[in-house]
């Protein structure tokens, strides 16, 4: 016999509540003094590891440097981002509420981002081009908790701390 709980619960309709496009990520034109930098500590960490015989760490080394020109060349396409009652659909992957714990708004070159921080998981960032914070904030705080100044991990900390110490190009 079938069990008929499962049938009777009515499905909840899907009602989008704010959509708009923005770039799939953030993106900044870098100019030669940037890849100029880059080029000189690459160049140094090759003849530091061709004398200790590391040639899969060259390899990997000289992929992420290739990974970090195309991102810095190639502008990001335009991707469709909607609220909905039931959670968040960004570029194509659609997140449950259930799945995310709380959300926070960063700024970047410029850019505001939209920060969520999944139960399991790395964070989600999108970008919220020409949206208004304050109406993405009153529609995803219904759902999941707002976070007005978020925990620093390690690595966010190592990552502004290296930034400041070695910056690749002039500020701007």
């Amino acid at each position: 016999m079938v069990d008929t709980a499962d049938n009777s619960e009515q499905k909840v309709k899907q009602e989008v509540l704010l959509a708009w496009s923005s770039p799939s990520r953030l993106f900044k034109r870098r100019d030669k003094e940037y890849f100029t930098n880059i080029g000189a500590i690459v160049f140094l960490l090759i003849i530091i590891l061709v004398f200790a015989r590391e040639f899969l760490l060259i390899a990997a080394v000289v992929s992420i440097v290739f990974l970090i020109y195309v991102l810095s060349t190639v502008p990001p396409e335009e991707v469709t981002h909607r609220i909905t009652n039931l959670g968040i659909e960004s570029a194509g992957h659609y997140y449950r509420w259930e799945e995310l714990s709380e959300f926070w708004f960063e700024e970047q070159w410029g850019q505001a981002l939209l920060v969520l921080r999944p139960v399991f998981g790395t964070r989600i960032i999108i970008l919220l081009a020409t949206q208004d914070k304050t109406v993405v904030r009153k529609l995803i705080a219904q759902y999941i908790p707002f976070r007005e100044n978020p925990e620093k991990s390690w690595v966010d900390n190592a990552s502004s701390w290296l930034s400041k110490k070695i910056p690749l190009e002039k500020p701007s």
